[in-house]
């Protein structure tokens, strides 16, 4: 995430590396992969492509996928079968943090972007313009020109 957090920086890291970092019942190699696959749904710059290499077994990629997209669609039966496929209900609360988290960052980072005017990560041929109110870059008045 380096500085794209801004003020709030060493909150986020803080963050990142309490999923990442701390023991767990999933290896930290596994979280890492988990969100950084996340991230790159939720629009992360500079992720490439290498869904099928990102260190996700197949089984958790679908699941990862449906909580970083569209996490209100996730139901008892995805669950379910996850653990029916041997997984820990503490196994799949990391996964899901860390899914979480990665899409969560990714959006952040695209918002922050966006807020920026920088080209969107998703169509790297748009140019979103500042909001109307961010300040002039001489720093009079609310508006850019």
């Amino acid at each position: 995430m380096e500085n794209r957090a801004g003020r709030h920086a060493a909150l986020t890291k803080r963050l990142v590396d309490s999923v990442l970092a701390t023991p767990g019942h999933t290896a930290s190699e596994l979280r890492k992969a988990i969100l950084a696959r996340a991230a790159r749904l939720g629009g992360r710059h500079g992720s490439g492509g290498g869904e099928a290499r990102d260190g996700v077994p197949a089984p958790l990629a679908s699941y990862v996928d449906k909580v970083a997209v569209h996490a209100y669609k996730v139901t008892d039966e995805d669950l379910t079968a996850l653990q029916q496929a041997g997984n820990s209900d503490d196994v799949l609360f990391e996964v899901t943090v860390s899914a979480a988290l990665g899409a969560a960052l990714g959006r952040l980072e695209r918002g922050l972007s966006a807020l920026r005017g920088e080209a969107s990560p998703l169509d790297p041929l748009s140019r979103v313009r500042p909001h109307p109110l961010t300040p002039s870059p001489s720093g009079r008045g609310g508006t850019q020109e």
